[in-house]
């Protein structure tokens, strides 16, 4: 099992938190979940929304197939629908970094540390 290190979510007054439902800012780059489940609780809607922000992330392959990126991946969190995002986008491709921080900081969604225990990133 791979074991939790830095992950640190800054509250917009300096306060630190290591969970947190509030606009994400990682000190240092982190693999995260964005829970679909938003600050007040609510499911977040589309049932789909997962899929779709993957798919915004996704490529055509060789075999003339979409394939979700490997640092964007949809997935089940606590039994909600998630996205997994590898922090290794950041140094990839910052801005869709960025655009998935702002993602789920817009949309008031929850957003967890990514352990390696409880997931399931086969899109269930």
């Amino acid at each position: 099992m791979r074991e939790r290190q830095n992950w640190q979510l800054a509250r917009p007054n300096g306060a630190v938190t290591g969970y947190g439902n509030e606009a994400m800012y990682s000190l240092e780059a982190e693999n995260f979940i964005i829970v679909g489940l938003t600050t007040s609780g609510k499911q977040f809607r589309p049932s789909d929304w997962a899929e779709r922000l993957c798919g915004v992330m996704s490529a055509f392959g060789s075999e003339r197939r979409m394939a979700y990126s490997p640092y964007a991946q949809p997935g089940t969190h606590d039994s909600a629908k998630c996205v997994f995002v590898d922090a290794r986008i950041r140094d990839i491709e910052p801005m869709a970094y960025t655009f998935l921080v702002n993602f789920a900081k817009d949309n008031q969604l929850m957003v967890a540390p990514w352990s390696d225990c409880k997931t399931d990133t086969s899109g269930s």
